[in-house]
């Protein structure tokens, strides 16, 4: 397990905390709301420094961060004199609902910056590399080999087919087996033709054609790596929904009782905590699978900002509901009410992870599908 990875990773999410707390004072600044503080972590305070009329500053459990504004807590007046007007229940409610609304938003620009850059950088299937040559077929010099691929080299039209994708590759070896078929390979930014024959192996389950070679991804241009992180943060978001909904709905609370006080073994699909998700983590860095890392982090980072969006108080969504029930009234809610509400929602949350991480501890999730 790498311990590097697991620092790497609980420190981007601390970072990305804090984040999600600057997309809440940044919008909370540009309308002129009473910012009191921003801080790093909470509890007692470590050290702080005043400027202007904003406090900020580091306390001693770094569980994340906090902004806050003026107005916001129900039991305290702590708007200070003359600042009235700019107090979080003063302004209109399109402006709270914006201020509110830049936290969780932070996580999706977040994970849409890192899925463009991994297909930049280190690309997908888009287009098909050559990692490795196999010499031999079932005793017999490869196609790959007699035509003198090496790695490195990029195909870049199979037959008709441009700029294929494994899949498409494969399934074009597939229905021109045995057939001598052209490629057009680019190395060192020139591209020349090959003529190939797939061969059958057999010695595979199931038994494919094959021209003897291991694939690799290749980076996209940039509008594409764009146009593709915007695809991948899509799907990565309807995954996440679904698996918020498994997770907190009455299948995952099902679960973690019956793994809680029965024997029943865990899966890889079970809920986890930041325990069990760091220990996962460390297992990707120590196999040195850092592009598939970043990866993780950015479905974890859009999966804690669809957390936030649930409309429920005290999350940031509950703040949206409690918002549009406001706009639909015509009059203001008293948030003492509410609070019963955040409580409950807390004490829920408390006890699913602290469970989940017992569950780490006890019965990690096996490595691997």
């Amino acid at each position: 397990m790498s311990v590097l990875a697991i620092v790497v990773f609980l420190l981007a999410l601390l970072a990305i905390i804090l984040i999600h707390e600057f997309g809440h004072y940044l919008t909370a600044r540009m309308y002129g709301f009473r910012v009191l503080e921003y801080f790093v972590g909470f509890g007692p305070k470590l050290w702080s420094f005043r400027r202007g009329e904003i406090e900020y500053g580091v306390k001693a459990i770094p569980a994340g961060g906090y902004v806050k504004i003026a107005g916001m807590d129900p039991f305290n007046d702590d708007v200070p004199p003359g600042d009235e007007d700019r107090a979080y229940t003063a302004k209109p409610v399109h402006q709270r609902a914006l201020v509110i609304l830049a936290g969780p938003v932070s996580h999706f620009i977040v994970a849409f910056l890192i899925l463009a850059s991994l297909l930049f950088f280190v690309g997908d299937g888009w287009r098909v590399r050559l990692d490795g040559i196999t010499p031999t077929i079932d005793g017999t010099r490869s196609p790959a080999a007699a035509a003198g691929l090496r790695p490195g080299d990029t195909i870049v039209q199979v037959g008709d087919l441009q700029d294929p994708t494994r899949d498409q590759l494969g399934t074009y070896l597939n229905d021109h087996g045995g057939r001598q078929i052209p490629l057009v390979v680019e190395r060192d930014g020139k591209t020349f033709v090959v003529t190939v024959a797939p061969v059958y192996d057999a010695t595979l389950d199931p038994p494919i054609w094959r021209l003897g070679v291991t694939l690799g991804p290749v980076p996209r241009p940039l509008l594409g790596a764009l146009g593709g992180g915007a695809v991948q943060l899509g799907q990565f978001a309807k995954d996440a929904v679904v698996g918020i909904g498994k997770v907190f709905g009455p299948q995952g609370i099902h679960r973690v009782f019956s793994l809680l006080f029965t024997s029943a073994p865990r899966n890889t699909g079970d809920p986890q905590s930041l325990v069990g998700v760091s220990k996962q983590v460390g297992v990707i860095g120590s196999s040195g699978q850092w592009a598939y890392f970043f990866l993780v982090f950015a479905y974890v980072t859009l999966f804690i900002g669809l957390v936030n969006l649930i409309p429920l108080p005290p999350f940031d969504g509950g703040h949206l509901a409690i918002l549009l029930i406001e706009k639909v009234r015509g009059r203001k809610i008293d948030m003492r009410r509410v609070v019963p509400v955040s409580a409950a929602v807390l004490i829920f949350l408390g006890f699913f992870v602290l469970s989940t991480v017992v569950l780490d501890v006890l019965k990690p999730v096996p490595n691997g599908p």
